[in-house]
């Protein structure tokens, strides 16, 4: 497999990764244990900012590189699998942003509000890059000079 594909692979279970991650926390945040309630002050900002730069931002440095790398013939394959992680991640944003509801108010903060709802809209340019690759265009044929 070439270069390219591994790098979409990889930025494929980072968009994956990711939105696990905050599926998870949002599912926490839903039902707080009752000895951490009491206990401990549950902060969710500082999670979402550590999910946010070991899952999302490197998955979105993997997922331009093979962009850069093929743009210029086209591969379905890595078109593929960067499309299907701009929807992994839309759907993992979305699933999110549907807890919110669920939160006790004390857990709602701007962070938690809004940081989906970012993600849901930075995965549409990845959807649109992920199609724009599967367009295969002929190669330009190798001048030989000898």
């Amino acid at each position: 497999m070439a270069i390219e594909k591994w790098l979409a692979v990889t930025s494929l279970g980072l968009f994956a990764m990711f939105a696990g991650e905050m599926i998870s926390v949002y599912y926490f945040m839903t039902d707080v244990p009752e000895a951490l309630e009491f206990s401990i002050q549950f902060d969710a900002d500082p999670k979402i900012f550590q999910f946010i730069s070991i899952g999302a931002a490197p998955a979105g440095i993997l997922a331009a590189v093979p962009y850069i790398m093929t743009r210029n013939y086209g591969s379905k394959p890595v078109g593929r699998l960067i499309a299907i992680g701009g929807m992994i991640m839309l759907m993992g944003m979305f699933v999110s942003y549907s807890l919110i509801d669920k939160m006790d108010d004390v857990y709602v903060t701007d962070v938690v509000q809004y940081a989906p709802l970012l993600f849901m809209v930075l995965s549409i340019p990845v959807i649109v890059v992920g199609a724009y690759l599967t367009k295969e265009k002929k190669r330009r044929p190798k001048k030989e000079f000898f």
